[in-house]
């Protein structure tokens, strides 16, 4: 199918589709029981990642349910680390509580052992995943868009140096304003594993990436540009090379606020995402597409306050360019029936 036919991808491609597409961050997780059911097959969420048949039908099981625009692959931002040699595991079965535990990368010595060379050569289960839904899209969703996505270099460096998701991310925040020659020697090394793990993907079947820069708004302004704009820039232009200056790009600087336009200014992607902090009545960039934001805490409310949020969204975005989408993640507390009411009035637009 071509992506004319793909609202999503013509969304992305610049045009002011009506009703606007719609896919949610997590919309594969633990909100659904046989995604629950399915995880524990696997035997873990490491385990989970690295099985393609069982992650595409992780992918497939929201789409079942939900028509969503768009499905996109399951796996983990820190899998690119993985994938470069920097030992992980999941405490308490990977997305029940503790999360991603690396062994912290501090000194050239750790940086230098990294493999980025090999990162999508050891991340082939994930290109199979990418592949096997793919093809499932085409036979039994055909006008559902394939996502593929890693963590930004900032998000990714994140985990890597911390060793563990959220906290504020001390020791990376310490590098970035004590040792920047460190961290840059990291990005150096990210960048290249990010750029062969990502085509990767697009070569497999993915018909957009995603950026996820998490993390974005624990910078401050000059530390935003250092290292959340000019990285991701890098990275951008990178993909432009090896795809093509028309394939479809997303990034998410999460809570980066005011630095939103600088950013879209100069990334270089197709369309921005915006968390839920960000105010749609507001000046926003004109020249991309924009992806977002309803509050998740929202969804996991329901009721009138759903109808009520997701109205204001959509009479805000009437005429541009523009995804549906929440500000961050479904959480694993939402009913799945607040999605399926959110889908079905974003349809009726």
């Amino acid at each position: 199918m071509d992506r004319v036919d793909k609202p999503f991808l013509r969304a992305l491609a610049g045009e002011a589709v009506w009703p606007p597409p719609i896919w949610l961050m997590r919309q594969a997780g633990r909100y659904l029981p046989e995604y629950r059911a399915t995880k524990e097959k696997a035997g873990g969420f490491l385990e989970l990642c690295l099985n393609p048949e069982l992650s595409a039908e992780v992918t497939f099981q929201p789409l079942r349910r939900f028509p969503m625009d768009a499905a996109i692959l399951f796996t983990d931002l820190p899998m690119l680390p993985w994938a470069m040699g920097q030992p992980l595991r999941y405490g308490q079965g990977g997305d029940d509580g503790v999360g991603p535990i690396l062994e912290p990368v501090r000194d050239a010595a750790a940086i230098a052992a990294l493999r980025p060379q090999d990162a999508a050569k050891r991340a082939a289960p994930i290109m199979e995943t990418v592949a096997r839904i793919r093809a499932g899209l085409e036979k039994d969703h055909p006008g559902t868009a394939l996502i593929g996505f890693a963590g930004a270099p900032w998000t990714t460096a994140c985990y890597m140096v911390d060793g563990r998701g959220g906290h504020g991310f001390p020791e990376t925040r310490r590098m970035a304003g004590e040792n920047p020659a460190l961290l840059e020697t990291l990005f150096a090394t990210l960048l290249d594993a990010s750029e062969a793990y990502l085509v990767a993907q697009a070569e497999a079947g993915a018909e957009a990436l995603m950026l996820f820069d998490s993390w974005a708004g624990l910078l401050p302004p000059e530390g935003f540009e250092r290292w959340v704009i000019q990285p991701t820039a890098a990275l951008t232009a990178r993909l432009r090379v090896r795809l093509g200056p028309d394939y479809p790009l997303i990034g998410f600087p999460r809570l980066a606020g005011a630095g939103i336009p600088a950013y879209t200014a100069r990334v270089g992607v197709n369309a921005v995402g915006l968390d839920e902090t960000v105010d749609l009545k507001g000046p926003l960039p004109s020249n991309v597409t924009l992806q977002g934001n309803l509050d998740s805490k929202i969804l996991v409310a329901g009721g009138e306050a759903l109808r009520a949020a997701t109205a204001q969204i959509l009479d805000a975005m009437r005429g541009r360019p523009f995804i549906f989408n929440l500000g961050h993640g479904i959480t694993p507390d939402t009913p799945p029936e607040h999605v399926a009411a959110l889908v079905e009035q974003v349809k009726r637009g």
